[in-house]
């Protein structure tokens, strides 16, 4: 696999590397092509079928789509009762991933926890569960793959950042890269939180360090200043980030820290076309 380009870049006064993971596909992109990595070198012979469950505008979500539809697998996602605006207007990740063959199975909200938990029983050999935002022990080695990347192309390797969902990318390539600071924020839930997902894959390294923002924000509603600087981030480096995960690790970044850092791109910016939906409906844009 070829390494996805590192670039160099200033904003607010950083100086700081940028790891453009998001390049590598625009549906398979980001820390999902990461944590997918076992699954893009299994052989589409070998498995027949890919489950998994979450939100509709997920990235793993579309991530899994599109790599079942270059391997010919069925791609069956659970997720509670959809709204009769998402029914009739599809939009962003879920539009993406019904248009490469998505099957969506929705589950009435009380019964959701009980079906998700129910789902690893009773699986046959051609059919393989992925837990919810690709989290699971299964994410190692494509981190470790990014590692290595990241060694043979900086000599000196600065503090890395990513946010975080569930917290494996963070996890796993804080272990991979033992000898640099690690810098990761919760975007769903807080630090407490957080640490309680990473401890289930493992022991948390020393090198890893959560940083907690100073305001709490609900996952995933519109905030005018997170837009904002959105927009500041895209028009002083030329890139587009996420709108979910990157605002928030940019802001408690600037404010906690102050070294210059390798940012890694997470991707995620196929999910901007519904969040901007949200921001224009509140008027932020």
């Amino acid at each position: 696999m070829t390494p996805t380009p590192l670039s160099a870049h200033e904003f607010k006064g950083r100086k700081f590397f940028l790891k453009r993971d998001d390049l590598y596909n625009p549906f398979l992109s980001g820390n999902k092509f990461r944590k997918l990595h076992t699954l893009i070198q299994t052989p589409k012979s070998s498995l027949k079928r890919i489950l998994s469950y979450g939100g509709t505008q997920s990235n793993a979500m579309v991530a899994l789509a599109k790599l079942c539809h270059d391997k010919e697998w069925e791609f069956v996602y659970y997720t509670k009762k959809l709204s009769k605006t998402q029914k009739e207007n599809p939009q962003g990740n879920y539009f993406h991933a019904l248009g490469l063959g998505m099957k969506c199975v929705e589950v009435e909200h009380a019964l959701y926890k009980e079906c998700i938990a129910s789902l690893p029983i009773g699986l046959d050999n051609a059919t393989q569960l992925v837990h919810q935002g690709g989290a699971g022990l299964e994410a190692q080695a494509g981190m470790e793959a990014l590692a290595m990347e990241i060694r043979t192309q900086l000599l000196e390797i600065p503090p890395i950042v990513l946010p975080s969902g569930t917290g494996t990318s963070a996890f796993f390539l804080a272990h991979a890269l033992k000898e640099c600071k690690v810098y990761t924020v919760p975007a769903v839930g807080d630090v407490a939180y957080l640490r309680l997902q990473m401890e289930a894959l493992g022991d948390i390294p020393k090198n890893l360090y959560i940083l907690e923002p100073k305001k709490k924000y609900p996952f995933a509603k519109p905030q005018k200043e997170f837009f904002t600087l959105w927009q500041e981030l895209k028009t002083q480096t030329g890139v587009e980030f996420d709108l979910l995960y990157a605002p928030l690790m940019w802001q408690t970044l600037l404010e906690q820290t102050k070294e210059e850092f390798l940012y890694v791109h997470s991707g995620g910016v196929l999910g901007n076309d519904s969040m901007l939906t949200r921001y224009r409906a509140k008027k932020f844009c």
